[in-house]
């Protein structure tokens, strides 16, 4: 297990006869090298303690959602960023059920929920709940959400009885999550660029022209990249987003610095234009501040298209080469023209016309145009902007496969 060497792993530990597996696990983990933090929910404290736990991690453990001794950042979002992967073993059938509805009643589920970090569930319960309808059904819900799921095995139970829902063994859970590292390893090889956000294209020094756009669409797409293990350049025009360390940042504010940065960090495997770059510039900017007129004329130039430039451009073009259109009206045909004109190879458009999916909202709702004609258009209905993102991804990941 050489790919668990100093990786931060936040084991979610839930009450099942199944969690004395869980100390082999840790011990698995940290003799590989693993930094383990850990949560017990309330009832998974009636089968381990806590002093067990901590005296094999080495690590604190967690449980209380809201308390005096928490750090000074809040501990669901704190552990979540800290995680680089998160293992719920063994998940019930109770915690299944919380999660496909989405609940957040304890420090645990709220963790999930905030996550950003690939979860891996390893279940565990008696063969009659796990064959229940509802847990067939939650599951299904799950692995739509991207969780993974490890297991169960087919086995003699703790109850007596024998049949499927027996947690996987100890090495087995360690070995799946050594895998999941060694893809994001293997996936270092792909390396991605993203635009995001307006550009600004001064008037004087102190007027500019620019437009709506947040960059927060954009700025998911960068986190997913990375998430799934792409060197990922983020390219963003000005905005007051954050992003992970490990991305590199490029802040720029014109869309002739956007340009220069762009050609700067190619070659990529995979280029997504989603920044609203400005169609023109201002042709001689005043050098002083302009006092009041009754009346402005401002002659305009038309900036270089960016995305037209690096899809036509042959030694330097990415394998995969995507655009965003942002339209208002005919939305069909203005994303068929601009993935004609423009010599790229998908485009992904929506209506910024609909507030609920406009350039300031956290959710969004797209349309999917593929070059190659033997690829179906493809809607991806509303959702946040972050699950917009990871669906692209995967979609990435398959074309470059």
């Amino acid at each position: 297990m050489k790919n668990l060497f100093n990786k931060k792993i936040l084991f979610i530990i839930c009450g099942g006869i199944s969690a004395y597996k869980s100390l082999e696990i840790i011990r698995l983990f940290k003799k590989n090298g693993a930094e383990i933090k850990t949560i017990l929910t309330s009832s998974a404290k009636e089968f381990i303690t806590p002093l067990s736990v901590t005296s094999l991690s080495q690590g604190k453990v967690y449980s209380e959602l809201f308390s005096v001794e928490n750090e000074i950042e809040m501990d669901h979002i704190a552990l979540s960023r800290w995680a680089d992967v998160i293992l719920v073993a063994p998940a019930t059938a109770n915690t299944i059920s919380k999660l496909a509805q989405g609940l957040t009643d304890d420090l645990a589920s709220t963790v999930i929920l905030a996550s950003n970090k690939s979860i891996y569930l390893a279940p565990a319960m008696n063969v009659r709940m796990w064959e229940h309808q509802s847990t067939k059904q939650n599951l299904n819900k799950l692995k739509e959400f991207k969780y993974k799921i490890i297991g169960p095995e087919v086995g003699d139970m703790a109850c007596g009885e024998y049949g499927e829902g027996k947690m996987s063994d100890p090495i087995k859970i360690a070995n799946v999550i050594d895998d999941h590292f060694l893809r994001k390893k293997d996936d270092k090889k792909f390396k991605a660029l993203v635009t995001a956000g307006p550009t600004n294209e001064y008037i004087d020094p102190v007027r500019f022209i620019t437009n709506k756009s947040s960059g927060k669409q954009g700025y998911e797409i960068a986190r997913s990249l990375n998430k799934k293990g792409f060197e990922t350049t983020l390219i963003s025009g000005p905005t007051n987003l954050k992003i992970e360390d490990d991305i590199k940042l490029v802040k720029v504010e014109t869309a002739n610095e956007m340009l220069i940065a762009t050609q700067e960090n190619l070659p990529v495997d995979v280029a997504i234009f989603s920044a609203a770059v400005a169609d023109f510039k201002i042709n001689n900017k005043f050098k002083n501040k302009i006092k009041k007129k009754n009346n402005l004329n401002l002659n305009l130039e038309k900036n270089i298209d960016i995305l037209k430039y690096v899809s036509n451009h042959n030694s330097m073009r990415p394998g995969l080469v995507i655009g965003f259109a942002a339209e208002t009206e005919e939305i069909e045909n203005n994303a068929e023209n601009k993935l004609n004109k423009k010599n790229c190879d998908w485009i992904i458009a929506n209506d910024v016309s609909n507030k609920n999916i406009g350039f300031d909202s956290d959710f969004n709702e797209v349309t999917v145009y593929y070059k190659d004609k033997n690829i179906e258009k493809e809607k991806l209905t509303y959702r946040r902007k972050s699950e917009i993102s990871d669906e692209i991804v995967d979609r990435i990941i398959n074309q470059l496969n």
